[in-house]
């Protein structure tokens, strides 16, 4: 029985880029207790593959998150997979703002000790709840109090493109490192109204939690996010105080929110926001490059990079032996690459 994909994953992004039936780009999350995260994986895995659904899901004992593609003939067969789920009938599903269907090529679906690496030693939904939701209503009438202290949860290349107007966004690399940074921050402001945002909303139901277990006593957050909240505010013909682009963790890379251009490239510094990743594989590092750069260093990140993608394969893959380099992917993204500073 087939468990894991066993296609190559060249072959399969060329299989769905050439694919004309039309797919939603669909996320969501819930924190559930799951006794046998393995088995529940496995069982998803089948009934999702069945029905081509693509994507990238973590599942564990405290919950799953989920980012996938699901065909649009099959949508129905889709929800009806949730549906047989106890704590999954019902759930809030984000829709992508901004799709073109080509956001996965491949269904993986991983077991994790969390869902959201948090860093915390404690469990911390066995001591505190989560914060309260916020509709696009609430969070536009709540953040024009001055006294509002509005928190972006999410990582620094993720704000870099797009935030809400007036938001703090904390420049760090990782949430684990995020949620002590904000308590110290805010140490003295407890009694404060505090919004908290993300993507989709499954770090700020830990965040909120926590900022409520460590004392703060008026702690709102996002309800399903920036996603969620985009969507909403454009049905609604609601003003939209989110500025620029929506980074996403797929394919598309990002959603495309206002026109405004809040970044700009890191080897020249002309205004622009698209990220991609170094074109050498050793270094893969995540970055936002223009056009002009892109051509003048062929889509690498720096001199260096660019004279080993001139090299023979061959010897790319000797360079490669024995490095890695996923936690290096996003951790130069705030740093101006044309200036010389390095992480």
């Amino acid at each position: 029985m087939k468990l894991h994909n066993r296609v190559n994953g060249e072959e399969l992004k060329k299989r769905i880029q050439e694919d004309p039936t039309p797919r939603k780009t669909i996320s969501f999350y819930t924190y559930a207790n799951i006794d046998d995260p393995q088995s529940f994986r496995d069982q998803l895995f089948i009934r999702w593959d069945k029905i081509g659904v693509l994507g990238r899901v973590y599942v564990a004992s405290e919950g799953i998150n989920a980012q996938i593609s699901v065909p649009e003939p099959q949508h129905d067969h889709f929800l009806e997979s949730l549906n047989e789920v106890d704590f999954l009938r019902g759930i809030r599903l984000n829709y992508a703002v901004d799709d073109n269907g080509k956001s996965f090529f491949k269904l993986t679906i991983k077991v994790r000790d969390k869902i959201v690496a948090d860093g915390l030693e404690v469990d911390i939904f066995k001591v505190a709840e989560p914060a309260r939701y916020l509709n696009v209503n609430q969070f536009n009438e709540l953040t024009e109090n001055p006294d509002t202290i509005l928190i972006d949860m999410r990582n620094h290349y993720e704000s870099e493109v797009g935030h809400f107007k007036d938001a703090w966004c904390p420049d760090v690399d990782t949430f684990r490192e995020q949620l002590p940074m904000v308590v110290d921050h805010l140490k003295d402001k407890k009694d404060q109204p505090i919004i908290m945002y993300c993507t989709g909303g499954i770090r700020c139901e830990k965040a909120s939690a926590y900022l409520q277990y460590e004392g703060f006593q008026d702690v709102y957050h996002l309800e399903g996010g920036i996603i969620k909240y985009s969507r909403d505010a454009r049905e609604k013909g609601l003003p939209n105080k989110f500025i620029g682009k929506n980074f996403v963790f797929d394919e598309r890379l990002h959603e495309r929110i206002t026109d405004d251009v809040i970044a700009s490239c890191h080897q020249c510094g002309e205004p622009f926001d698209d990220h991609i990743n170094c074109k050498n594989k050793a270094c893969n590092l995540l970055f936002i490059q223009c056009p002009t750069c892109a051509e003048k260093y062929e889509g690498c990140c720096s001199e260096a990079c660019l004279e080993i993608t001139r090299l023979p394969e061959e010897e790319q893959r000797e360079l490669r032996k024995g490095k890695d380099n996923g936690v290096r992917i996003f951790s130069k993204g705030r740093f101006n690459l044309h200036e010389g500073s390095e992480s």
